[in-house]
């Protein structure tokens, strides 16, 4: 069995913004790209529409540049919106290994697309190669760009284990999700500290007890 913790993993993560349709299907898995600009000025008028409406002035002092920033930071938060994600899994490595792969604790941030407030967690995701491997990265890239668009928790867990199992052909996939959501937290029933554990499963880790036991104390070391 193999396991990689964060530190493990580099953060050096580049930042391309590109249109994508993840559902097309294309020949070969092929994805066709076109450049993709957020509209910062519209997300700025959007912000002053905000501010007016709750009472407040946008061109006071400690509002002037609050427009601008929050249009830079959707543009960050959702920056995953028009990425295929599954492109990282593109690059495989022929290895004769058949035991658990997984890594956990990857740290994500994501936005709850029904209040558009952040939640936060971690993601642990595992496969078991059906003679090809990936780089243990790979794994977190996935994460990281599922989880920087618009999300509800349960999709996102779906989606990581689609790409892995679409893109590798793994025999078994795993990924478990377990985050604190703002939208609780914060407001509505507000109970800090609640966390939601969403799973997916597929293959081995779904129908076998024994090896779906082995995952869950990997995870829990």
């Amino acid at each position: 069995m193999s396991i990689a913790f964060p530190e493990t993993i580099s953060n050096d993560t580049e930042v391309d913004y590109q249109c994508v349709n993840i559902n097309a299907k294309l020949p070969n898995q092929k994805r066709v790209s076109h450049p993709f600009e957020v509209d910062l000025e519209s997300i700025k008028d959007a912000v002053r529409t905000i501010l007016q409406a709750v009472g407040e002035d946008p061109d006071r002092d400690g509002l002037l540049d609050t427009p601008r920033r929050v249009a830079k930071m959707y543009a960050e938060m959702f920056g995953g919106l028009h990425l295929d994600p599954g492109r990282h899994l593109d690059v495989t490595f022929e290895e004769n290994y058949d035991e658990i792969v997984l890594v956990r604790d990857i740290e994500f941030t994501s936005m709850c697309e029904h209040h558009l407030l952040p939640f936060r967690g971690v993601a642990h995701v595992a496969y078991i190669p059906n003679g090809r491997v990936t780089g243990l990265s790979k794994l977190a890239r996935v994460v990281e760009e599922v989880s920087r668009r618009p999300q509800v928790q349960e999709r996102m867990t779906q989606t990581v284990a689609d790409l892995i199992e679409e893109r590798l052909g793994s025999s078994a996939v795993g990924v478990i999700v377990k985050a604190e959501h703002s939208c609780m937290s914060i407001r509505g029933i507000r109970k800090p500290g609640s966390m939601t554990v969403t799973s997916s499963m597929r293959g081995s880790f779904r129908k076998d007890p024994a090896s779906r036991a082995e995952l869950m104390s990997l995870i829990n070391q």
